[in-house]
């Protein structure tokens, strides 16, 4: 890549971000900490990484969730990731370029969850249906027809202790004496 709007890359981005109903935070941190990497390699092709240094930029502290969230990364096309294998070498990242101008079609990638065979998708909004009983629509029918005070009264409880001054305090008190 010759020369990178490194705000319109990430206004590009952050609009895939916004769309994209499989990323989380930490997909969004990882993408960030790659980008700055590229951008202190003054955005090269393809750069090498260490998984240490990535996962210290990104705030990600199991290897687990590192693998997991950069092969999901080169799968849904953020970044191409070439793993090493080699500890001494560092993977090889190439980041893909999300500068939008008036004159680019954009893309539309597949935003659906993939599951494996026999789990079930839910929905993320889902539409719960509640039935009215008639214990609500008494109380709706006490608040339109009484005021806020009768109903607060109302509804106390008795007090099972009647109120005493535990404290054996006066409201005429006499401050020189110690408590």
């Amino acid at each position: 890549m010759k020369s990178i709007n490194y705000i319109k890359h990430l206004n590009g981005v952050f609009h895939h971000f916004s769309k994209d109903h499989r990323l989380n935070s930490t997909h969004i941190s990882l993408y960030m900490a790659l980008f700055q990497l590229w951008n202190s390699n003054r955005f090269v092709d393809t750069f090498y990484v260490s998984r240490e240094e990535v996962m210290e930029y990104a705030k990600i502290g199991s290897k687990s969730t590192y693998h997991r969230c950069i092969k999901e990364l080169n799968h849904w096309n953020y970044i191409v990731y070439f793993p090493s294998h080699n500890p001494f070498k560092g993977s090889k990242i190439k980041m893909l370029k999300f500068e939008t101008t008036s004159g680019q079609v954009e893309v539309n990638y597949n935003t659906k969850i993939e599951t494996s065979n026999g789990q079930a998708v839910v929905p993320i909004y889902k539409h719960i249906q509640t039935l009215e009983n008639s214990k609500n629509n008494n109380k709706r029918e006490i608040l339109k027809n009484s005021n806020v005070e009768d109903f607060e009264n109302e509804n106390k409880q008795p007090p099972t202790v009647p109120n005493t001054d535990n404290l054996k305090t006066t409201k005429n008190k006499n401050y020189n004496e110690p408590l």
